[in-house]
């Protein structure tokens, strides 16, 4: 594993982990430094393991700090890459655009995160679908996006989006939409916290009359 960590003070911002998964090939560290650095190294090689890079955004006047995890996506370093799984509050499931073979195994991609992250509730979970090379030529393009849409529909992922990390099209918007989902999840699991805890909230006062009745019942008799 190589890790590249920006050499700054630690921040005191909320830490979110984000994880991006997807085949080799379809451009996750090309994502991961167009959003931290702005570059873009065609000629960049395929992750070995995992790289992890950190980047602060700002957010309805609130700074996050995103730990972004690249992963290898070749089979033969799936035991590298999946205890990292663990601890994640986001996963970017990425394909390539011009690849129909990449977009097939989203499926295979999710299952295999829920799983080593030990996920119950995938639905609630803030997953993003991230179409990447959105700048090949039409007739190159084997995804469309109705695909991406009914695919999302069907596996029940909230957001999803086209992005090209060659001309930076749409990627500050794709981890801006990751921590947006990340903040309606959280907003979504308070509120079934607080409604669970009501519901096991015992009623006093109730309890109290309803002891008082039976008291009076049985001194009755």
């Amino acid at each position: 594993m190589s890790g590249r960590v920006n050499m700054r003070p630690v921040s005191k911002n909320p830490l979110l982990k984000v994880v991006i998964l997807g085949d080799g090939g379809v451009g996750k560290s090309c994502l991961m430094n167009r959003f931290v650095s702005n570059q873009f190294d065609e000629n960049s090689f395929h992750t070995i393991g995992v790289e992890f890079l950190n980047k602060d955004i700002e957010i309805n006047n609130n700074i996050y700090t995103l730990q972004i995890w690249d992963t290898a996506g070749q089979e033969r370093f799936k035991t590298l890459r999946t205890p990292f799984y663990r601890g994640s509050d986001i996963c970017l499931l990425t394909y390539a655009i011009d690849d129909q073979h990449t977009f097939k195994n989203l499926s295979m991609w999710m299952t295999e995160f829920l799983h080593y992250a030990d996920i119950k509730e995938s639905a609630q979970f803030p997953f993003i679908v991230v179409g990447n090379k959105s700048d090949v030529e039409a007739k190159e393009r084997e995804v469309t996006k109705m695909q991406l849409e009914t695919w999302c529909a069907e596996n029940h992922v909230a957001s999803c989006i086209e992005t090209s990390a060659k001309n930076a099209s749409n990627v500050q918007e794709a981890f801006h939409m990751a921590v947006e989902h990340w903040m309606k999840a959280e907003r979504c699991a308070d509120r079934q916290a607080e409604n669970a805890e009501l519901n096991d909230t015992v009623d006093l006062r109730k309890v109290n009359l309803d002891t008082r009745s039976s008291c009076c019942a049985r001194n009755s008799e």
